[in-house]
C-alpha cells in the first residue's frame, strides 16, 4: 500500500460514513413526518364564534352571584350546551363569601361523549368579581370580566359546538367534560381590601375558588377520574402570554409539555411561552387536590414583579381587550391536544 492509498483510505471511509449519516438523517426526517401524519388534525376552531359567545355573556351584565344577570347567564350557558347535544348537569350550592354574604351558586357540567371511558376535563369559571378593587378610579364598581371568566366559557362553548358538528368518524378518541365553576372570583385581596375583614381567612379557609372547593368535595360526575384536566382562566386578551405555572408543572408536567409543544407545533409559541412562572391560587389547586391532574392556562406577565396584566380586576376587563387571535390560539391548541389522545 503506497502513501497515496493511505491518504485515500480515510477519505473513502469518511465519504461512506457521511453517506450513512445522510441516509440516517433522511430516515429520521421521514419517521418524524410519518409520526406527524399519524396525528389526527383537529377541526377548525372559530375565533369569531368564541368572540360572539364571550360578548353574549358580557351583554348580560356582571355575572355576580345573587344577581339577575348571574342567573340569566347561567341559564343561557346550560341551554347552549344542551343545544349542541351535550349531557348537562347543574350543581347548585350556597357558599359564604369573605364578607359574610351567602352566595347562591351553581357549577355546570356538560359532557361530550358521556359514555367514553377515557376522558379529559376542560375547566373554567363563569362568574365575575363584584368589585374592580385594582381600579384606581372605580374601586367598588362591578366589572365585565370579559377575559377573566367570559373568555374561558366562550372557548368552551365553541369547542362544544365544533365537537358536536363532527360526524362520528371524526370524533376524538376521548370524552370531554366542560366543567364551569361558580363563585371563583369573590375572594379577599389583602393588597387592595385591607380595610375589610376576611371572615373566611380567620377560620383558616380560602376565600377564592368557592365553586371548585365545593366540587372537589362533591365530585360531579360521582367518582370522577379523567386522564387530566386543563383550566382556562383569562384566555381572551390581546397579547396574552401563558407561562408554565408552578403547580401545573408539579402535578401534571407531562400535560404541560403536551399542550405547550402542541401550541408551538401549530404556530402559537408567541402565546405559549417556554418559560416557567410561580404558582397561583386558582381552581386547579382544588381539582388537583381532588385527584384530577390539572394544568392552568392563565394570562401572566412574563417579566417584572406583577403577576397579572393591567386589566386584571379593573373595569378595563371589557370587550375592548378581547382579541380573536388569542381565543383562536387557546381554543385550537386545546382542541388539537385532545385530538392527539
Amino acid at each position: 500500500m503506497n502513501s497515496k492509498t493511505l491518504w485515500l483510505a480515510p477519505v473513502l471511509a469518511a465519504l461512506v460514513s457521511l453517506a450513512g449519516c445522510t441516509d440516517n438523517k433522511t430516515k429520521s426526517v421521514e419517521t418524524e413526518a410519518s409520526a406527524e401524519a399519524k396525528v389526527p388534525a383537529a377541526p377548525s376552531f372559530s375565533a369569531d364564534s368564541a368572540f360572539a359567545f364571550t360578548a353574549k355573556q358580557v351583554a348580560f351584565g356582571p355575572r355576580v352571584p345573587n344577581s339577575k344577570a348571574h342567573v340569566a347567564t347561567g341559564d343561557w350557558i346550560v341551554k347552549k350546551f344542551r343545544s349542541y347535544g351535550l349531557t348537562v348537569q347543574e350543581q347548585p350550592f350556597e357558599a359564604m363569601a369573605f364578607d359574610g354574604k351567602m352566595l347562591r351558586s351553581r357549577n355546570i357540567v356538560a359532557q361530550f361523549q358521556p359514555k367514553a371511558t377515557r376522558r379529559v376535563a376542560v375547566f373554567t369559571h363563569w362568574d365575575t368579581r363584584p368589585f374592580a378593587d385594582k381600579d384606581k378610579q372605580k374601586k367598588n364598581a362591578p366589572l365585565d370580566g370579559a377575559s377573566d371568566g367570559a373568555s374561558g366559557v366562550g372557548i368552551a362553548l365553541e369547542m362544544a359546538r365544533v365537537l358536536a358538528a363532527q360526524p362520528d368518524s371524526l370524533a376524538p378518541n376521548v370524552g370531554i367534560d366542560f366543567i364551569l365553576f361558580d363563585s371563583e372570583d369573590y375572594g379577599y385581596d389583602s393588597s387592595t381590601q385591607s380595610e375589610l375583614k376576611d371572615q373566611l381567612g380567620v377560620q383558616g379557609k380560602d376565600s377564592w375558588c368557592l365553586g371548585s372547593q365545593y366540587w372537589a368535595e362533591h365530585l360531579l360526575p360521582a367518582n370522577y377520574k379523567p386522564n387530566y384536566g386543563i383550566l382556562l382562566d383569562m384566555v381572551g386578551a390581546k397579547d396574552a402570554k401563558f407561562s408554565r405555572e408552578e403547580q401545573s408543572r408539579q402535578y401534571a408536567r407531562d400535560v404541560v409539555d403536551k399542550v405547550w409543544n402542541t401550541a408551538a407545533r401549530i404556530g402559537y409559541s408567541d402565546f405559549f411561552l417556554f418559560q416557567d412562572s410561580p404558582g397561583i391560587t386558582d381552581d386547579h389547586v382544588y381539582t388537583n387536590k381532588a385527584g384530577v391532574r390539572t394544568i392552568d392556562i392563565i394570562d401572566h406577565l412574563p417579566v417584572g414583579d406583577e403577576y397579572f396584566p393591567a386589566y386584571h380586576h379593573t373595569t378595563q376587563d371589557n370587550m375592548a381587550i378581547i382579541d380573536r387571535r388569542t381565543l383562536k390560539a387557546v381554543g385550537q391548541t386545546v382542541l388539537q391536544t385532545i385530538y392527539q389522545e
